[in-house]
């Protein structure tokens, strides 16, 4: 049996600071749901604690959104593709664009509806992901502002997503400034700077974040506590609201080094868990159920600090436990912190169960 649960104390704690981290910059909270995979009873849950507007890559998920919580502000994160289109305008209130062509089919879907869908326009801004490149900036601006159904409410950006790139404010205030050049040109107001992510909450924290940039959307920060800039958790949040908790199958003192040649010819990549060992050296050795298949193992790390991952199948992981058997035995569970990935995958696999944990 795998489990990957969610503690909603833990949840609502992280929450309570990142609304107060943003509401003090005078910005808007988004919750980045995509990690959660459509999990109805996480999101319900993200609801009830407050939170009034949800983003997510993926329409089956923001279905689930609509469906259980309809009062929410839905963003589309991923750019539309010409075969959603219909399905973006009905399930998302607001969708990230970098193609003119896009948004022009997306104003007929939104005519053809009577209603009126509001966009962002992504900028690159040296992450090599998405967004129109500056120097068509005004053309881009100029023909969809000429739309009907479309009301282009700001700018924004993705920076760190790819390319690892770490936001600067030097980058933050380039669209501050192309803001200030659109607003200009065209005499339109656009409320929003949207380039806050997990990544930018560092600047935000120590107060370098320009005030302009005003739009967060925030996902892995809040589930995890991830400081993406200096690595662990970030100072104020806690980094124990997921765990994922694997059952023993076979605990037994073994070897510590594999016997005979050995050749990289394994289905998986091998793992570096920084654990020294010696010929001869011996060790309890607990075979979890969880897999290469079932997540990324190589974003597990053992809530034990003494307890070091030796190596994974696609079906099974085995943790090193000590000279000792601590206790374990057949049947109970060892619980693992998890890295967005780990996360991501543990939700995304049907093999998995998933658990709210309520306050008590």
């Amino acid at each position: 049996m795998n489990r990957i649960t969610i503690d909603l104390s833990a949840l609502r704690f992280n929450l309570d600071v990142l609304q107060g981290w943003v509401s003090n910059h005078g910005g808007a909270l988004t919750v980045v749901t995509k990690a959660l995979c459509g999990y109805r009873d996480a999101i319900v849950a993200l609801r009830d604690l407050g939170v009034k507007s949800m983003a997510d890559s993926r329409l089956e998920n923001l279905d689930v959104v609509k469906e259980f919580a309809p009062d929410l502000e839905t963003w589309y994160l991923r750019p539309p593709h010409g075969s959603a289109l219909e399905d973006v305008v009905r399930l998302a209130d607001v969708s990230l664009n970098t193609e003119l062509e896009i948004v022009k089919e997306l104003n007929a879907v939104a005519k053809r509806a009577g209603t009126t869908h509001r966009v962002i326009v992504m900028i690159e801004l040296g992450d090599l992901r998405e967004g129109i490149l500056p120097g068509r900036l005004l053309q881009t601006y100029r023909q969809i502002f000429e739309l009907s159904n479309i009301d282009v409410i700001g700018i924004g950006a993705n920076i760190g997503c790819l390319g690892g790139v770490v936001p600067s404010v030097d980058q933050f205030m380039q669209l501050v400034l192309y803001r200030e050049l659109l607003e200009l040109k065209f005499e339109r107001e656009l409320p929003s700077i949207s380039a806050g992510s997990s990544a930018s909450l560092p600047l935000l924290i120590d107060g370098t974040l320009p005030k302009d940039v005003n739009h967060f959307r925030v996902g892995e920060s809040l589930f995890l506590g991830t400081d993406l800039i200096q690595g662990g958790t970030l100072t104020g949040l806690r980094g124990d609201a997921v765990r994922l908790e694997a059952e023993i199958v076979e605990i037994k003192e073994k070897g510590m080094v594999p016997l005979g040649e050995t050749t990289d010819m394994t289905p998986f990549q091998a793992l570096e868990n920084g654990e020294e060992t010696d010929p001869g050296q011996r060790s309890y050795r607990a075979i979890v159920t969880v897999g290469q298949v079932d997540t990324d193992v190589s974003g597990l790390t053992p809530v034990k600090d003494s307890y070091h991952i030796a190596g994974a199948s696609s079906d099974l992981t085995v943790v090193n436990v000590g000279e000792e058997k601590e206790g374990l035995s057949i049947g109970d569970t060892i619980g693992f912190r998890c890295s967005y990935s780990a996360f991501v995958r543990s939700m995304s696999n049907p093999y998995t169960e998933k658990q709210l944990l309520k306050p008590m």
